[in-house]
């Protein structure tokens, strides 16, 4: 039609430009104006136009005889989407997907709610038969998780009551240390606001950690004046003496958990915000505790704990009717264990050698479990959704993956534990660009708890899922977890680029990947390697044959115009339409670029004002390059990404694929990590450094409050031993030597510290005394047995949620409670019998090195006298 009537492409969209406009007409009396008008008018004129039928009057061409050619002569004219590059579905049924990403710094919980109500708003002026559906919201899995660790704080508060409750016998001294529990929490969150650190999941992590930590001091001030008040002093005097005895120590444990978390403020990177969520939780839950310990527990001891053989209330009459005879035989017990402890302790003192030998054995294999648990970063996690990758061979049309996705989406749909299929046909799954040949699949599923009832958890649902898409030939189809941590890359796994840092081509640059890619497949631990590379895309190269058009006088730019308008979908300009601003675009209809010879029949104008085929001065040619060039740190790259196998850590992945690099890379290609791999390679070994600098903040703190090295050495030479147990702990459960674990080595450090202090605390009171040595050593074991017992247990069987942790973000719940139990367990058997050998021979140390020093400086003193007294005698023979 168009060239019947003598139009080009060129002349449509320039008259609708030019009859398709934004109009300010202008104002009728508007000063400055030389007479005074009573009126002053806005002139109004349409301008940008509205409905189909508005545009289909423009007129594009008037012949000589009058007769006008309207665009709707020449052009289908129609309300359409503006982007038809991607086909989406919803559990089989046609849907727009809209994608919501949450702004930097906002709250994700608000703004799932504002979405909701949003959403909720905008149903009521749905046409009918047109509904909506949250397929997925990310946020649910974050308040199912927390709303897993709150349940996990209530039970560990019940177990650590229970726990003080069986120690101490009584509701009286059993409230004292509980009440602890929220002063320490409300002050917490009143700091966290100061300091500015959200409720999280991290957060709440270190709040559960602290339920077992801040009743420690109370325990310890409430256990030592029950045992005064047991030797007939009264409450008072019993308070009195108690805070006198173990003051110091409640400061000095409490500068230890804090001192311990000092280096952690100084990692850098994603690391670090770990650490740092654990180390102000813990701090200054600590202090505030100590403060209690201090002020509060004192004082109600003073006022509710009853005299020696004082006159039960009611209360405590019910509670000896129900729980006495336990309490009683409880005490017998826990009195015949701590005498055998003791004579053991005595034993192992006078072997002291052995005990010391026995301790360097540790040392060793604390050095060597490191090589048996596989390293980590961030425990892959079930957050509630599946990502499936489909891509189809090079230039393959959107229509052909269509098909594929709707297959992809209805398996996805029927395996047990999907609870929504979507589909988006045209969308990588993988870099989430637009892509003809590519499409995504996310599959969101059930409850975690009820697919967990049903052994469905997320890596059951990925291995039934790859079986059942195996079947499908006509494309690739990849199981992409989600990412450990949203927001950092798009999908879980790992992702390296190889790049060419020496010029060698994308011809090189793809052969390299190839081997790459077919060597990673080859490895056990890895799975689902691929590549977005590609360079054999089929592609259509339009020749123009400039000369050629220069004597048939047709200028370039027609010829660049037509092609583009013809096939690309040249944006004209807007119009108004439901009180919004949308596009106005040209393009052929469909029958006219189906086929590649179709560009040959596609016209245009030539200087003189003829109509030629592009035909007469295009020529095509197939060929083949890449669809797009990735450039990373400024070098030519190809992504490789890939899964590990369940079983294997990422830390073994890593490894591997930097092994093959090494292995495989020829000079000039190198290799890069991106995303969560990048973060897990700039963590490296920050444990490594962490935990030395964590200890050397301990000992520096506790030598400035003993002003000793000594005592202070005592203490920390325990500490190795909770990285043996944690270790052996995370290794029996099959787990890895993540972030979680790391954070876990360094609570153990102070809580290592707190138990070895109550221990060499008194035994240096005792042998301040007058007790030799070796009997302070054993009687502070005896009597600081029950209190360190106390804590100890109050911590490990507060963690006890966490260890057999269920429901949303249990596996990073598991991995932390798991390396915490297992260490503090150990360290706490092994503290009690080694604590006592390392404060008698150290101390046996200082007593010979004081020695040898007097013995020194009185010689010195004698010789200096010696010296005195000759120059004297010669000073009395001189003179006479």
């Amino acid at each position: 039609k168009m060239t019947h009537v003598g139009l080009t492409v060129g002349d449509i969209v320039q008259e609708v430009r030019q009859q398709n406009v934004q109009v300010a007409a202008g104002v009728i009396g508007q000063p400055p104006i030389d007479n005074s008008g009573a009126f002053q008018l806005n002139v109004t004129t349409q301008g940008r136009l509205q409905e189909v039928e508005e545009f289909g009057q423009i007129v594009v061409k008037r012949g000589d005889d009058g007769r006008v050619t309207r665009l709707s002569d020449v052009a289908r004219i129609e309300l359409g989407a503006q982007d038809y590059s991607r086909i989406s579905y919803l559990d089989g049924k046609p849907a727009v997907a809209i994608l919501v990403y949450q702004r930097p710094g906002t709250n994700a919980v608000d703004a799932a709610e504002e979405i909701k109500q949003t959403m909720a708003n905008l149903n009521k002026d749905f046409p009918e038969g047109v509904g909506y559906e949250i397929a997925y919201n990310p946020t649910d899995y974050v308040e199912e998780s927390i709303a897993e660790v709150f349940e996990t704080l209530y039970i560990t508060t019940i177990l650590v009551v229970l726990t003080v409750f069986l120690f101490l016998h009584g509701w009286r001294p059993t409230i004292i240390p509980v009440i602890a529990i929220p002063i320490s929490l409300i002050g917490t969150f009143a700091a966290m606001q100061l300091f500015g650190v959200t409720l999280n999941t991290l957060s709440l992590f270190g709040l559960v950690l602290a339920i077992g930590i801040v009743v420690d001091d109370a325990i310890v001030v409430v256990e030592n004046v029950e045992r005064l008040i047991a030797d007939g002093l009264s409450p008072r005097e019993a308070t009195h003496k108690a805070m006198d005895e173990v003051g110091s120590a409640l400061i000095a444990t409490t500068l230890v958990l804090i001192a311990v978390f000092v280096p952690t403020m100084f990692v850098p990177s994603l690391s670090g915000r770990f650490y740092q969520q654990f180390a102000l939780t813990i701090a200054i839950s600590t202090a505030f505790s100590t403060f209690v310990s201090l002020t509060l527990s004192p004082a109600l001891c003073a006022l509710l704990l009853k005299p020696k053989n004082s006159e039960r209330n009611r209360m405590g009459k019910i509670v000896d009717v129900l729980f006495g005879w336990f309490f009683r035989a409880f005490n017998r017990f826990f009195d015949f264990t701590g005498n055998i402890y003791a004579g053991i302790v005595s034993r192992i003192i006078r072997f002291s050698g052995v005990s010391l030998l026995i301790y360097g054995g540790l040392l060793v294999a604390t050095w060597f479990s490191f090589g048996i648990v596989p390293s980590g970063f961030i425990p892959a996690q079930d957050q509630g959704y599946i990502i499936v990758s489909i891509r189809l061979p090079d230039g393959a049309s959107l229509a052909r993956t269509d098909v594929v996705t709707q297959r992809v989406a209805a398996i996805g749909s029927k395996i047990d534990g999907v609870a929504h299929s979507v589909g988006i046909a045209g969308l990588s799954g993988s870099t989430f660009t637009i892509s003809p040949n590519a499409a995504v699949s996310f599959l969101p599923l059930e409850d975690a708890k009820e697919r967990a009832a049903r052994g469905r958890g997320v890596n059951a649902i990925i291995d039934d899922l790859r079986r059942e898409v195996a079947v499908i030939n006509e494309a690739q189809v990849f199981i992409i977890p989600p990412p450990p941590v949203r927001g950092i890359g798009r999908g879980g796994g790992y992702k390296m680029y190889v790049q060419d840092q020496g010029g060698a081509g994308i011809e090189a640059l793809n052969q390299v990947t190839e081997t790459m890619l077919a060597k990673a497949n080859e490895q056990p631990g890895l799975v689902q390697v691929f590549s977005n590379f590609r360079i054999s895309v089929p592609q259509i190269y339009a020749n123009v044959d400039r000369t050629k058009a220069q004597m048939l006088d047709i200028p370039i730019s027609n010829i660049f115009e037509a092609l583009e308008v013809y096939l690309g979908s040249v944006y004209v300009n807007d119009f108004n339409f439901l009180g919004r601003t949308y596009r106005v675009t040209a393009q052929a209809e469909p029958e006219f670029r189906d086929e590649p010879d179709d560009i040959l029949r596609l016209r245009t104008r030539s200087a003189r004002g003829t109509s030629v085929p592009l035909g007469s001065v295009v020529e095509l040619k197939r060929t083949a390059g890449p669809d797009r060039i990735v450039r990373f740190n400024l070098f030519p790259a190809a992504d490789l990404n890939g899964n590990t196998v369940q079983g294997y850590s990422t830390g073994q992945s890593l490894a591997t694929m930097e092994q093959l690099a090494d292995e495989n890379l020829p000079p000039g290609f190198g290799y890069a990590w991106t995303e969560i791999a990048f973060q897990e390679r700039q963590a490296g070994n920050t444990i490594v450094f962490l935990f030395p600098l964590a200890v050397l903040f301990v000992f520096l703190t506790l030598s400035a409050q003993y002003e000793s090295w000594i005592l202070p050495l005592a203490i920390i030479l325990i500490v190795p031993l909770c990285l043996l147990f944690a270790i052996i702990g995370i290794w029996f459960r099959g787990m890895d030597n993540n972030i979680l674990t790391q954070i876990g080595f360094i609570v153990l450090v102070g809580l290592a510290c707190k138990n070895a202090i109550l221990i060499v605390e008194f035994a240096k009171a005792e042998e301040d005394a007058g007790k030799d040595r070796f009997q302070a050593a054993v009687d502070a074991c005896r009597l600081r047995l029950r209190p360190i017992l106390m804590t100890a247990f109050s911590f490990i069987l507060g963690v006890i949620p966490l260890l057999i942790a269920t429901g949303a973000g249990f596996e990073m719940r598991r991995v932390l409670g798991t390396a915490v139990f297992s260490g503090m367990l150990g360290v706490t058997l092994f503290g009690l019998f080694l604590t006592p050998v390392f404060y008698v021979v150290l101390r046996r140390y200082a007593h010979k090195s004081k020695k040898g020093v007097n013995k020194e400086s009185a010689a010195n003193q004698k010789a200096a006298e010696l010296t005195t007294v000759g120059a004297a005698s010669t000073e009395t023979d001189a003179s006479l």
